[in-house]
């Protein structure tokens, strides 16, 4: 199976890799680096919209370029305050070759009010980067790999966020 995702994100292609190796044989991931079309720092709605985005230039990518794939996907991060606090959660997208698309997210964690201009003005890679004294943190086990002990990496979140994605692909009708 060929799966082509939006990015060349390490952490990112593993946590989708582990995803569909829970439910598929074979899986074959295509890091391709597309844009998002919104700001590096993708606010609430953008979110989303930014992974549906890298789905859409990510296929046009493939055509123009003849590959074949089984799954388009992609995934992107940003902060949201649409449930009245600001936290950081990852968008997915899944689309299947024929044309089946589905989302999900992954966990979100808080962010402290006292960061959030500085994030909106940079990315919250950025600020995490200078906070901890990484350098991209957001590459590999991600920042929340600090916040967490340990505990939860960035591969995490991104594997959770595309196995909830895949419920609409592994369910067949019944999750349709």
């Amino acid at each position: 199976m060929i799966v082509l995702m939006g990015t060349k994100n390490p952490g990112k292609i593993e946590g989708a890799k582990q995803a569909f190796e829970r439910y598929f044989n074979n899986v074959e991931i295509e890091g391709i680096p597309v844009n998002s079309d919104v700001g590096d720092q993708p606010l609430n709605e953008e979110i989303l919209q930014g992974a549906k985005n890298r789905v859409k230039n990510l296929k046009e990518y493939a055509k123009n370029n003849n590959i074949k794939a089984d799954y388009f996907v992609s995934s992107e991060a940003g902060i949201t305050n649409l449930l009245g606090e600001w936290i950081d959660i990852n968008c997915v997208v899944v689309e299947s070759k024929e044309g089946l698309q589905s989302v999900g997210t992954s966990q979100g964690f808080p962010i402290p009010n006292k960061y959030i201009e500085e994030i909106k003005e940079t990315e919250l890679g950025k600020v995490m980067d200078k906070i901890f004294s990484g350098k991209e943190l957001g590459k590999g086990k991600g920042g929340i790999s600090i916040l967490t002990k340990d505990e939860v990496s960035r591969i995490d979140l991104t594997r959770n966020a595309f196995i909830m994605a895949l419920t609409k692909h592994i369910n067949g009708d019944i999750w349709r």
